[in-house]
Order: C-alpha cells, then structure tokens, then sequence
C-alpha cells in the first residue's frame, strides 16, 4: 500500500509517498481503508519533531481519518467489514490503509461524506469539550473567537452559535472576517487594523465572559485583559508560535480561569466523555446543523503544498487529503 512517510525531522520537503507492506490489525483493532485525512496545524509540527508527541520514525502524518473497515480483530465485535467509520488517530492517517484501535472509531452517518467526516474529529471535537466541558459555556454568554477562520475557529464560530451565545469572531483580515460572518458570527474585529483589546471593549464594555484561543503570542494578554467578572479564557493551541506570558493579577483582579484545553488527553483519560461529543458532532453534521468547510483537497504527493498552506495561515476551515 501507498503511505506519505517522515523518516526524520524535517519540513514537509522531506516527506514521500512509498509503498510499504500492509499490517493486519491485532484482536482489538481494525484496518481501516482510508478515503480521507483530516490535517491541521500540529501536523507541521509532529514532522519537525516540534510536538509535544514524537512518534518514532519512520511515522505518516495525519491524526483523524474516515473510511471504510476492511478487516476487524478477533475481539472486535460493534464493527464489521464494510463500516463507514471516521475518529481520531494521532498520527499514522496518511497511508491507503490504517490499523487502528476499534474503540477510537465511530460510524460515519447515512448521507455524510468522508471529508466531511476526516474533518470532525479534531477541530470539532476539541472546540465541543473546550467550549462545554471546559468553558461551560451558557446560552447569552458571549464569546470571542480568535484565529476564527481557521479549521478550530471555525468550529468554535459554529458550535458556539448552537449553544446560544453571542459569537465575536477575531481574525487578521476582512476576507477572513467575512468568511466567519457566513458561518454566523455576530459581530467581527480585524485584530491587524484595530486593538484587539480596545476593540473587544468596545464591543462589550462589561467583558466578554469566555474567549477561545488558538493563537497564543501576543494576542494573549490584551485578550485576557477584556474579560468581565467570573470570565474564563480556554489556552488552546499556539498558533503564532510563541508561548505567552502572563501578569496573574488580572486573574485575580477578575475571579476569572485560565482553561487548559488537552483535547487528545482527554479523549485518553476521558473515553466516554469523548464518544458522548462524538456523536453529538456527528448528529449535528448528518443533520446540516454544522456544515465544515473543504478549503482544498490534496493527494498524497501533494501534503507538502496543503501543510505549506496550514502553516502559512492560508487556509480558512479544513484541508483534507486523500489517497
């Protein structure tokens, strides 16, 4: 079978697509033939050896797969050949077949496409026990998204919206912006040409009670400062790059949290819990209540332009690669 392989540490030039030897799954896993890979941002830096998880080479990139099961352990027995199923994988996507552990997999519903379906786990999953789990978030609450067009801004955009709170979304141009409004953001701010802190003060004087973030860097701190009482800021990602510093005192000054937001730990510690998400995700895309969007599909030989887009912030939504 064809698998994109990263034999050491590198950008994504030193990736390549080769035929390695297929692997029967063991008595609690499946194989899985794999229509489409969901990629996201930690993927250009799980290949750097920039990640918090460093598989041992050589690895293939791409952590959330959907596909069609073509073999099942012996001591499988909610799956069966055939199955349409998508789920998150930590790494190990981006080949024709993937073994994975049947308890990571949920069935892909009647009418949902694979893209749709490799683009859930992740970005979806992550923003759903950020923003429920994490936040509780409650409806008439507002909340700000930063990085809101990309693939987990766009989540909390839309997952926000359906927990009934008032959506700001936060993005570095008005293309961007506008992108976000057509996911129903009810109010924007372009943090290139204004003060994000001034300008989410302007828009809510009283603080904004949660603020989603995936950004990190500068952004941080003037974000932090625009929290009203009892506000609670979710530390997502750091998509700048820089790790962010904070004065406490605005902490404590506002009763408010700072939230870790773990999402493959959690889907580890807290199985249940993450099946329980799952499905509601799955519910509400089978019944067009989410609607994810393909900013591009790529094949195999081409990951390295699609993560070169993830990196360079080109992509609004979900880049998605198939074999």
């Amino acid at each position: 079978m064809r698998a994109v392989l990263c034999k050491a540490a590198g950008g994504a030039s030193s990736l390549s697509v080769e035929t390695i030897a297929r692997v029967k799954p063991g008595p609690d896993e499946v194989a899985v033939a794999v229509k489409a890979v969901g990629l996201n941002f930690f993927d250009t830096l799980i290949i750097e050896g920039k990640y918090q998880v460093k598989p041992p080479m050589p690895f293939s990139p791409g952590g959330e797969i959907a596909g069609i099961v073509s073999e099942t352990g012996a001591q499988v027995r909610h799956l069966k050949a055939g199955d349409r199923v998508m789920g998150y994988i930590g790494h190990g996507g981006a080949r024709e077949e993937a073994v994975v552990a049947a308890r990571q997999l949920s069935l892909i519903p009647p009418g949902l496409s694979d893209e749709i379906a490799a683009g859930l786990s992740i970005t979806y999953g992550t923003t759903l026990h950020a923003l429920k789990d994490r936040a509780r978030l409650e409806p008439g609450e507002t909340l700000a998204v930063l990085g809101a067009s990309g693939g987990v801004g766009q989540a909390a955009v839309e997952i926000g919206k359906l927990m009934g709170a008032h959506v700001i979304a936060c993005a570095s141009s008005d293309d961007k912006l506008a992108f976000c409004k057509s996911f129903g953001a009810d109010e924007v701010l372009n943090y290139r040409t204004q003060n994000l802190k001034d300008g989410l003060r302007s828009l809510r004087q009283d603080g904004v009670d949660v603020v989603y973030d995936p950004v990190g860097g500068d952004l941080t701190e003037p974000a932090v400062r625009t929290l009203g009482w009892g506000g609670r800021h979710l530390v997502v990602g750091f998509a700048q790059g820089d790790i962010p510093k904070l004065p406490l005192n605005l902490i404590l000054l506002k009763n408010a949290s700072l939230l870790g937001v773990f999402w493959g730990a959690h889907t580890e510690r807290e199985p249940e819990l993450h099946r329980a998400n799952m499905d509601q995700l799955l519910a509400w895309a089978a019944a067009g209540q989410l609607k994810p969007h393909i900013h591009a599909t790529y094949r195999f030989e081409e990951i390295g332009e699609a993560l070169g887009a993830i990196a360079r912030r080109e992509v609004k939504g979900k880049t998605i690669l198939v074999p």
